[in-house]
């Protein structure tokens, strides 16, 4: 018999404990892509990564440290979740272009170019104005695409997420957002984005935290999958997975660090408000990582084969880490057995 199809989930952001662990075992994930950075400074995330190597070290029989694709399967060999780090801003880096290639050596995978805000490298979806990717971006863009970190554009407004993937040799990914038509977030991208990120050969990772939902916590399955069905037409199924961006578990004080970081002394209620400017509860269907599972039944009732469906859970995540991943001589072949 055939083994099951590998499952990712390529963000989320949770308040970790080895019950969210259990849970990630319980449904099924082989590897999540989480965050280690918002504002933190390049040492502040070397904190971070100390951090979650206590972790492997306290939970290894359900955790394991994710630097290549082929960890995706060792983590599937040995029943554990493979863990692949992530900055949701370019602020680890600094100033310093060099940082790239370290974090990069230390295992960072992914760095969105913007927070929101206007960055050294990108502009955010919040700023007025948007002129695009900087001088020092396009330099940061050749570093990311020669040693193997994935550029992200989640939070990136349009122009600058136009222009990184004009200028980028090697796929981007926008790891967790939905389609603009179907739910105005201001974090949500339009469908020429859509387009143009499946036409340069990137990913788009659908997510389930609720101020990017169509009825924010009210949203249903049948909605979220038949948003699904919809940007398939657009993409292809072959182009999208999931980016949960699952924040289980954190204080509302986290969300404050993650608008607001040290930027402003006022706070910005960024996708909430003064009369909600917390968390949002998540839709009932999907309470954590145990609940992965219903999406595959949702995505096939919403008309999707099985392979499909077993793509946008992980498969096509899987694909896109193998080319990816890896130094970019890596694929003359060089150095190939990484992979």
């Amino acid at each position: 018999m055939a083994s099951p199809a590998f499952r990712i989930d390529n963000l989320q952001y949770a308040n970790w404990s080895r019950k969210i662990f259990e849970q990630m075992r319980a449904g099924g994930l082989d590897a999540v892509h989480v965050t280690i950075a918002y504002h933190e400074t390049f040492r502040e995330t070397v904190a971070n990564m100390e951090k979650w190597n206590r972790w492997f070290e306290q939970h290894g029989d359900l955790i394991m440290p994710g630097r290549w694709a082929s960890d995706v399967r060792r983590a599937r060999e040995t029943g554990r979740t493979a863990i692949f780090f992530g900055f949701q801003n370019p602020s680890p880096i600094e100033d310093d272009i060099g940082l790239v290639e370290v974090l990069h050596d230390l295992g960072a995978r992914f760095m969105q170019l913007s927070y929101n805000n206007q960055s050294l490298l990108a502009t955010g979806c919040y700023e007025r104005e948007d002129p695009g990717i900087t001088r020092m971006g396009k330099e940061v863009i050749r570093e990311m695409n020669r040693v193997g970190l994935v550029i992200d554009m989640s939070h990136s407004a349009d122009r600058s997420t136009f222009e990184a993937m004009e200028i980028s040799t090697r796929p981007i990914a926008i790891t967790h957002a939905n389609p603009k038509a179907w739910a105005p977030a201001l974090r949500n991208k339009s469908d020429d984005i859509l387009r143009a990120l499946a036409q340069s050969g990137g990913m788009l990772g659908f997510s389930l935290y609720p101020h990017h939902l169509k009825d924010g916590p009210n949203c249903t399955l049948a909605s979220f999958c038949e948003m699904a069905a919809r940007t398939a037409e657009i993409m292809g199924p072959a182009a999208i997975g999931i980016g949960s961006d699952l924040c289980q578990d954190q204080p509302d004080s986290v969300v404050e660090w993650m608008r607001v970081g040290r930027w402003s002394k006022s706070i910005d209620y960024g996708e909430g408000s003064a009369d909600n400017p917390g968390f949002p509860p998540m839709p009932e269907w999907y309470r954590d990582n145990r609940d992965f599972g219903i999406l595959r039944d949702g995505l096939l009732a919403a008309g999707f084969s099985a392979s499909e469906a077993d793509g946008i859970l992980g498969e096509n995540w899987l694909r896109f880490y193998e080319t990816n991943f890896v130094p970019a001589k890596a694929l003359a072949g060089d150095l190939a057995k990484a992979v």
